[in-house]
This record gives structure tokens, sequence and C-alpha cells, in this order.
């Protein structure tokens, strides 16, 4: 985009820039980087409505604070476009999210206004502590720290435990509270309920705010007169407003809630709060969408809207069939008939009912399904005490951020084995979204704990037998994985529902030269490198066997396959170390097996972002990577 037609904004490359303007001048500067953000979203799909949201909060932050000397950590970092265009990167700005472009989520390895990794909810806190922390061990006692976090991250239980931690270390933490009732769905529980309250009470904590900073002025508040006052104000608050300020109860001064969408008045608030001792809480309202009035009006639909025409605000959709279905809609639509038939199902999202399709059996059922906000350790935890008790937990939760949960499976659920159905969304290479979003580290985590039952389905069928299969009695603890997106098959999806042993593969093809053992949706990929490969006129037999549950093996598939074949490729959409492809070599070992197995899977490092296609083919589990396996047999080695 031309500078020359960008006003104030064209002129401004890094914060020094905008630190130069008037404070009069800042609106101008959010209305300019409002359009922008809109127009590059438009043609380059991203996050789109959180960023709008935040828009004067981030111009306030830069213009206030000196940044990057002065630390601004993001939460999520999912509305942090416009802090990216401010500070280097507009310029370069339609590579965000493209495959080596900018990085869809703040990163210090892109930029040092980057403070820490984003991409996880909840974390900025417990981050910028540890930050302000060294900033006074290291002698930068000048150096200001600011946490940005939504009211949805708040919900995180990482975020309680940093609160906890703020109250009790010497610090002069700033956490700013952006708080727009939003998360991706609509924020929901006490917190957000507890917040919109806090609202009757905003006059009050003006009128302190102003007596506090004369107090400060006049040097009336040292530390030990600030941490009596705060006793006092929570007892005298407590009384007038007949509720606790949560914050305060922690010995941190709570400020607001203020317009966050009012960049004069935020700028005015952050110079007064800038220098003041002691951890505070600014609590600011903003707009998700601001400034763009679909977005406003949809927020959720907005928050990453894909195409859409700038000037009227369509988005636009590819003209394609309407079939084969996103594996989300299988889920939902079949999580629906097995909740109509067995009334012991429940379902449990950590705020995510819209993006894995729980939402169509809410829209039914709205009593039998529990959205807990973003808290996946809780979601896992609350779903084994329903199961503890009798019923039977459908628990989906992104394989990314089900790392969170990691000890509540094992502690919680798998330990008494209990009849909890831990459905993993987006499992393997999710595209645009980046390393922090890519659920790959699944297979390799679980896999070695006891109890569980591992499976995916190769297509949406399989996906509909897993479920049924799953919640069926005596089953314990079922973990299906499946990817992000369409599935492969057509009107057919829709199956009768059918058990599957538990630990059962099946053979798609025989052949008497090489195996190919796949596990999952990557199966699919293995069928048309299988077909290419016979369409080449090589004279290759090449069997295929879809094994459905990396845990148990289907030991006897296993022991037909090690006296049949010498050569073996293992195929998933997964880390290597330690996946799939590792149970079969471990297997295969302890049995004694004289065989050569290759394992195709994702290399030992960090997968960056781009297309789905582009990142495959960099991580060497693409078709034509498994044509190579297969064919290349003479360099198959584990």
């Amino acid at each position: 985009m031309n500078n020359d037609n960008l006003g104030l904004l064209g002129k401004i490359e890094y914060p020094d820039d905008l630190r130069k303007l008037r404070v009069e001048q800042l609106e101008e500067v959010c209305s300019e980087l409002r359009h922008v953000i809109v127009e590059e979203l438009a043609v380059n799909p991203g996050h789109l409505a959180s960023s709008l949201g935040v828009v004067e909060l981030t111009v306030a932050l830069h213009y206030v604070f000196n940044t990057p000397f002065d630390r601004i950590v993001w939460d999520v970092g999912h509305q942090a476009y416009g802090h990216k265009m401010l500070t280097g990167r507009r310029g370069c700005f339609s590579t965000n999210r493209k495959l080596h472009g900018i990085r869809p989520f703040p990163s210090p390895m892109e930029s040092e206004y980057d403070t820490f990794t984003c991409g996880h909810a909840s974390n900025s806190i417990s981050a910028a502590l540890g930050m302000a922390v060294a900033a006074r061990k290291t002698g930068n006692d000048s150096r200001h720290v600011v946490a940005v976090i939504g009211d949805g991250a708040m919900s995180g239980g990482l975020a309680f435990e940093g609160l906890n931690n703020v109250s009790s270390s010497p610090n002069d933490l700033l956490i700013i509270l952006n708080d727009n009732d939003m998360s991706i769905d609509r924020a929901v529980g006490g917190m957000e309920k507890y917040l919109l309250n806090l609202d009757t009470n905003a006059t009050y904590n003006r009128l302190r705010f102003k007596a506090s900073q004369w107090l400060h002025s006049k040097g009336y508040l040292n530390e030990n007169r600030r941490k009596g006052l705060i006793r006092l104000n929570n007892a005298l608050k407590s009384a007038l407003a007949h509720q606790q300020n949560i914050f305060e109860g922690m010995n941190i001064r709570y400020f607001g809630p203020f317009d966050g969408n009012n960049v004069s008045e935020v700028v005015r608030i952050l110079e007064q709060l800038k220098d003041m001792r002691g951890p505070k809480l600014l609590h600011l309202h903003t707009v998700k969408g601001k400034g763009y009035a679909p977005a406003e009006k949809e927020a959720t639909i907005w928050h990453a809207p894909g195409l859409f025409d700038a000037e009227t605000g369509e988005r636009i959709k590819k003209e394609d069939s309407p079939y084969p279905l996103k594996y989300q809609t299988v889920f939902g639509k079949t999580l629906l008939e097995l909740a109509r038939q067995n009334p012991r199902i429940v379902g449990v999202t950590p705020a995510m009912p819209t993006g894995c399709s729980m939402d169509i059996m809410m829209k039914e059922m709205p009593d039998r399904v529990f959205d807990v906000g973003i808290a996946e350790g809780h979601a896992a935890t609350f779903s084994c005490g329903m199961a503890k008790d009798g019923l039977m937990p459908f628990c989906n939760i992104y394989s990314a951020f089900a790392q969170r949960a990691y000890d509540n499976i094992i502690h919680d659920a798998a330990v008494l084995n209990l009849p909890v159905v831990f459905c993993f969304d987006r499992s393997g290479l999710v595209g645009e979204d980046g390393p922090t979003h890519h659920g790959v580290f699944d297979i390799a985590a679980l896999r070695c704990v006891p109890n569980l039952t591992l499976c995916s389905p190769m297509n949406e069928a399989e996906l509909r037998r897993m479920m049924y299969t799953a919640q069926l009695p005596d089953k314990g603890t079922v973990v299906i994985r499946y990817p992000r997106g369409r599935g492969v098959m057509g009107a057919d999806w829709e199956c009768p529902f059918e058990e599957i042993p538990v630990g059962k593969g099946r053979c798609l093809r025989q052949g008497t030269d090489v195996a190919v053992l796949s596990y999952g949706p990557i199966g699919n990929d293995v069928v048309k490198a299988i077909d290419r490969i016979e369409q080449g006129g090589q004279q290759l037999s090449v069997a295929h066997y879809d094994m459905r549950f990396c845990k148990p093996l289907d030991e006897e598939l296993l022991e037909s396959v090690a006296s049949t074949f010498r050569r073996i490729v293992t195929v998933e959409d997964a880390q290597r170390a330690g996946g799939f492809g590792s149970a079969i070599l471990e297997w295969m070992s302890d049995h004694d097996k004289d065989v050569t197995v290759k394992r195709i899977g994702l290399p030992d490092r960090f997968i960056e972002h781009g297309t789905v296609e582009q990142l495959r083919h960099i991580a060497g589990t693409d078709i034509d990577a498994i044509v190579d396996a297969i064919t290349n047999t003479s360099n198959i080695h584990s």
C-alpha cells in the first residue's frame, strides 16, 4: 500500500515516529490503521475482529511506553496486527501468515518488539511478571512491563496462578484487561459475569483513581501506606458495592472500567499509571470488530472471516459442492445423533462450540453441553468428574490446546480409566496458524500413558464408527484425533453406526513387496501414492493397512505383516519421534522381527506457517515423499 495514501500512518515506520505526534492526532492514526487492517485482511485472511477492537489500545501503548525497551506482552496475539504494523512490518504485512512471511502471532524470533511467544491463551501475566522481576534483578529499574490479556483468556487457570504470584512478589507490573465480553465465541462463566458487574462502580473507580493520583503526587502514597489504603479501600468498596473486587482482594490495585476505544482517554490513563509503584490492573472495555460494522455486528463470524469485500462487507465463499463435509461438522452431527440415543452423553468444550461444531448439539440440548471457557485442564477434569458419577462426556479440545490438559488426562482420566471420550480436533499440521497451533505432539505424548485407547479415522464414516464405539460400555478413556477441514467422502458419510473392535486395523490393499501402515486421514494420501506408483508402470506390489489404532496396536495384523514383508513404511501426520511409526518399530524390535521400517512423519523441529500442502512438502510427509519412501526401498532405514 502506497504511503502517500495513508496520511499520518504513512509517516510511521516505528513507534519512535508515532511518539512525535500530538495526542490530538492519534485518533486519525487509529482510523487509518483500522482502514489498513480491513483492506489487508480482505485479500489476505487472518484474525480481523480482535485486531480492530484494540487499535486505540495498541496506539496508546506504543505512544506512552518506550518500546521495545519497555515490554508489552500480548496474550494469544491474534489481536496484534496493529502492533505489527506500527513496529516496522506494515510494508510487508501482505505476507502475513504466508510461507516464509510474517508470522501469524507475535514472536521474538521475528521482531524485538514482540516480547514473548503468543498463540495459546493466559500466559501473558506469568511471562510479564517474570520480565518485571528480571528488570529489577538486572538493574533495568526504569523498564516498564505491561501484560495485555482479554476477558476470555482471564478464565484460564494460568492467569490466576500468575495473579496470585503478582500479588506476593515485589513488582510494578501493569496488567491491562481488554474486556470485550468475547473470546472467539461469546465469553462465558463467572469471571465474565463478574467483570460485567464491575461496570456498576465505574464512577467510584474514576473518583478513586483521581484521588490516588493526587496522593501519589504529594508523596503520601509510600508502600506501607499504599497497602493500608488498599485494605481500607477494599473494605469501603465492599460495603458500598455489596461485592468484593477480586483483584484488590489480591492486593492488585484496580482502575476502571474505562472506554478502551477512546485513544486520548487511554493515553491519559496510561501516562498516570506508568510510574505508579506496585502491581496494578487497568480494566478497559473495547468493542470486538470496532469501526467495521459487519465485524461489530457478528464478532464471532468475523473473528477470522476469510476473504471478503472490504467495501460491502460481503464474505467471499468458494463455489463448491456441499460435500465432503468438514470433519468438524461430521463430529457435531454425529454427537447429536448419539446423544439422542444415549441420555448419558454430554458435551464439553473449552470456548470452542462453533469451531468444533458442538454448537449443533448445544442448540437442541443446551442443558447437556458445557462451554467451560478457555480452560482446557478444567475441561478434562470436569469431564472426569461427570464420568465418575455416571455420565458419558465427549470432551472436544483442539490438539494443540490439549497439551495444556496433559496432567489432567493422565491423573484424572487414565489412572481411573474413566469413560471419557477426548476428541482432538485440528490434529496434524493446521496451516497458516503456525507452530503454536499445529496439533502434532499428541500421539507421542499420550502413547506412553496406560489405560488410554488412541485412534484416528481415515475418513468421516470411520469417525462416526469410532465415536459410536467409544461411548459403548467398558471402553474406558478414548482419544480420537482428526484434522481440520473437509473430509474425503461424499454424501455417503452418514453410515450406520457400527462398533469397531478396539485395537483392530484393516487391510485396504494386498501386496507382496512393501507394506505401508498408515494412521489417520493421511492414509488417503497413501492411497494416492500407491495409485501413482502403479500408474507409473513400476513393478512394485504395495500393500496398504489402515491401522486405525495407535494404542492398542493390532498385534495379529502386525504378526502377519512381519511374516510377509521385509520392508515396511509407516505414515502419520504428527511428530516422527515417539509417534505411531515408533510404536511399530518398537513392536517389531520387541518381537525380534527381521524387518526394516521407514517412518514418514514430521522431523524434530517446529514447522512454520503456510498452507498445509506447502508444509507437508517441507516436512517430507506429502504424496511425493510417500512415493519416494515406497519406491526407494534400497534406502529404507529406521
